[in-house]
């Protein structure tokens, strides 16, 4: 089980963040999972539930995740930290707001929010994708902010227009609604063109993001926020902010993913302390390909932050 704690973003965007481990209950707070979708959920009580002399460590999704994709990472990690995932906005049960700001600077300022709100900070934060992203945007902002960071499989070079174009046409090929979850897996894992060979992981990753409709199954994100999220960070390379991180940063890529080796090693050049790992038979969604490897890659970096 996870806990829920509401938290608000730029604009007034509510942000829902779960926290894993056992923490004492207060009267505002309730059990609930992280993967459920069930509407009229009661509020979720004070953002300083749980606090206490552990540190803290934030995971962060990647665009179309949610927090519950974390939820092994996050409670293999409670017993010596207070690990917090966060939905980020337009995605799992976190504010879709039709009209609301998808751009960089928000997700960064929620995440500064998120971590100050919840007194987190100096917080080690766990990024994937698009959340290493937003992850080293705000340590090279608030360095006092993160104590540590780490980088799963995201790219630091622009991806350009061709990119963008890629995944709109991808969007418009997912046969929604799908009938049952098992279709989704199907699909994903199988049937899906971005697929080269079967993965259970990847159709099991994405089964995680459909919620059940009128009509079937459908994701709890619109498309059209995902596209407007990512054209806000396709079209520029990072490397400016990633020179700016100040704190010790490891940079994973699975060896079958979207980061490949020499951009990797590059990061870990232009990172004042960077540090590189990757992970075997993996690929683009490592933490969840190869979740035992994924833990055995980070764990030793994660034991410096604590003997340092």
């Amino acid at each position: 089980m996870a806990r829920r704690i509401d938290v608000t973003g730029a604009g007034g965007v509510r942000l829902a963040a779960w926290e894993f481990g056992d923490p004492p209950k207060t009267d505002r707070t309730h059990d609930t999972a992280p993967g459920d979708t069930a509407p009229g959920a009661p509020d979720r009580g004070d953002p300083a539930y749980g606090a206490g002399d552990l540190p803290g460590v934030l995971l962060l999704h990647g665009l179309m995740g949610r927090a519950s994709h974390w939820a092994p990472t996050a409670r293999w990690l409670s017993g010596r930290y207070r690990a917090v995932a966060l939905d980020q906005r337009g995605h799992g049960r976190s504010d879709k707001p039709p009209r609301g700001s998808y751009t960089r600077e928000a997700y960064v300022e929620d995440l500064e929010a998120t971590l100050e709100q919840l007194g987190l900070g100096p917080a080690v934060l766990i990024g994937h994708a698009m959340g290493a992203l937003t992850a080293w945007q705000l340590a090279a902002k608030r360095p006092d902010l993160v104590r540590g960071l780490i980088i799963c499989d995201m790219r630091a070079s622009a991806l350009g227009a061709a990119s963008q174009h890629t995944w709109t046409e991808w969007f418009r090929a997912w046969p929604v609604p799908f009938a049952t979850l098992a279709d989704v897996r199907k699909w994903f894992g199988e049937d899906d063109p971005w697929v080269e060979r079967p993965n259970p992981a990847r159709g099991a990753f994405y089964a995680e993001v459909m919620a059940e409709s009128p009509d079937g199954w459908r994701p709890v994100f619109e498309p059209e926020q995902m596209l407007r999220s990512r054209e806000t960070w396709v079209y520029d390379a990072h490397w400016e902010e990633l020179a700016q991180v100040r704190c010790p940063t490891l940079v994973v890529r699975g060896l079958d993913g979207e980061l490949g080796r020499a951009e990797a090693q590059e990061m870990v050049r232009v990172l004042p302390r960077g540090q590189y790992a990757e992970v075997a038979d993996a690929g683009h969604l490592v933490h969840y390909d190869q979740p035992e490897a994924w833990r055995a890659a980070i764990e030793p970096f994660l034991d410096s932050l604590r003997e340092g």
